[in-house]
């Protein structure tokens, strides 16, 4: 079956960086849309940055400036490298594949990786 096996979450102080990875297999990586999202304790999901099969981000807007999203579709890989860190940016971050083809979508989550910034 498909999998998405993030990795690179831990512990940093704010104002650091973690750089997240997450490796997909058993799909066409190249054609699928790619993102991370993030969940808090208490809060719904949320987008945290995506990127298109032809390589266009978009990124919530208090990510914007701090955090790049990156694909390597040699390596069946998107990166989430966040830098200036901070507490407020604590969540397990999920990594997250579509591709859309009406009306079938395809639509997989990884396990998560847990990403905790102390002040």
């Amino acid at each position: 079956q498909v999998q998405l096996v993030e990795s690179g979450g831990g512990l940093v102080q704010a104002g650091g960086s973690l750089r997240l990875s997450c490796a997909a297999s058993r799909i066409i990586f190249s054609i699928y849309a790619m993102g991370w999202y993030r969940q808090a304790p208490g809060n719904q999901r949320e987008m945290v940055a995506t990127i298109t099969s032809g390589g266009s981000a978009n990124y919530a807007d208090p990510m914007k400036g701090r955090f790049t999203i990156s694909r390597d579709n040699a390596k069946n890989t998107v990166y989430l490298q966040m830098n200036n860190l901070e507490p407020e940016d604590t969540a397990v971050y999920y990594c997250n594949a579509v591709w859309l083809q009406a009306p079938l979508k395809y639509n997989y989550w990884g396990q998560g990786t847990q990403v905790t910034v102390s002040s």
